[in-house]
């Protein structure tokens, strides 16, 4: 049987802070809004701009970083898969969300905001991506500490 891809790839900024919650199992679990632009010329020769939001979920340590160090309008890379998760409503109607599970993070702001400077990064150890259920992420993650962070 061949494997198949499921990789998003998105760079944008935060529309809102991250909103942090703990599962009823103790998981951290991140909720981030990313909206991405991307910008053209009509034939007219006029600049065209649309707008994409994105809905982001990070688990774990990410979640935590995420919630220490982005916020409203952090320009920011996500890498990770697509999940889309249905619900239904009180009235019977059944619902649809599509979110990147996000495995990978890179902070494209500098220290001070400004463009440029240092990329801070995290990424899942191979293990934690290899692990199945997106809704409980193994409790071997590797710590994270905030002094080897780069910056």
């Amino acid at each position: 049987m061949a494997n198949s891809l499921n990789k998003a790839q998105i760079i944008g900024n935060l529309t809102r802070d991250p909103e942090v919650r703990q599962t009823p199992n103790g998981q951290t679990v991140a909720t981030l809004g990313v909206a991405s632009n991307r910008k053209w010329k009509n034939q007219a020769g006029e600049t065209q701009e649309e707008v994409e939001f994105h809905s982001v979920v990070a688990w774990g340590r990410l979640a935590e970083i995420c919630q220490q160090y982005l916020h409203k309008g952090s320009k920011v890379y996500f890498e990770g898969r697509l999940k889309t998760r249905n619900w239904e409503d009180p009235d019977g109607k059944k619902n649809y969300r599509t979110e990147i599970i996000a495995e990978n993070m890179i902070m494209l702001d500098s220290k001070g905001g400004g463009a440029g400077g240092a990329s801070p990064a995290y990424s899942k150890p191979a293990a934690a991506e290899d692990a199945g259920d997106d809704q409980t992420p193994p409790p071997h993650e590797e710590e994270v500490k905030i002094d080897d962070l780069p910056f």
